[in-house]
C-alpha cells in the first residue's frame, strides 16, 4: 500500500515522501493518526504541486541544517548521571538529557531528532547522531561521568 506522509517518521520516511507499507500499518495507523493520506493519483498530483511550492524553503531548511551542523562541530558533550560502583549508571542517557546540554550551549535541537547508535547505560564515551534535515545528519560524542 503507497502511502503519502504528512509527517517525519523516524526509520520510514519524511514529510512529503512517497512510501510503501504493509496495509495494515497504513490502515489502522498511519492514515487514522493523521501521519499520513493513501496515495491516489489526485493525492499525488497535489503532492507533486506541493513539493515545487516548498522546493525554495526546503533549500533554505537545508542550508540552516547545515550552518547549525558546521557550528556544533566536533562538539563534546559531558553528561552526569548517578552511577554504581561497577559504572552502571541507574536508568539510561536520553534524547531529553542531550537536548537540554546542546540548549545549554546554545544549540536548539528537538529531543526526537536525537538519536544514539548504542544504548548508553554505562559510564564512558558514547556517540549521539542529530537528524537535522533528511540530508544533514551530525554525529556528535557524549561523555557520561559519574555525578558527585
Amino acid at each position: 500500500m503507497e502511502v503519502i506522509l504528512k509527517t517525519d517518521i523516524k526509520g520510514l520516511g519524511y514529510k512529503n515522501d512517497l512510501v510503501t507499507v504493509k496495509p495494515g500499518y497504513g490502515r489502522n495507523y498511519l492514515i487514522p493518526q493523521g501521519f499520513a493520506t493513501l496515495a491516489t493519483e489526485a493525492n499525488k498530483k497535489m503532492q507533486a504541486e506541493t513539493l515545487k511550492q516548498v522546493a525554495h524553503k526546503a533549500e533554505k531548511i537545508q542550508k540552516d541544517a547545515e550552518a547549525l551542523s558546521n557550528n556544533i562541530g566536533e562538539l563534546t558533550l559531558t553528561i552526569e548521571a548517578k552511577a554504581g560502583e561497577s559504572g552502571k549508571i541507574f536508568g539510561a542517557v536520553t534524547p531529553l538529557q542531550i537536548s537540554e546540554a546542546l540548549k545549554a550551549k546554545g544549540f536548539d535541537v528537538d529531543r526526537k531528532k536525537i538519536g544514539f547508535t548504542t544504548e548508553v547505560k554505562m559510564l564512558g564515551s558514547y556517540t549521539a547522531v542529530l537528524d537535522l534535515h533528511k540530508e544533514v545528519q551530525h554525529e556528535i560524542t557524549i561523555d557520561v561521568v559519574a555525578a558527585h
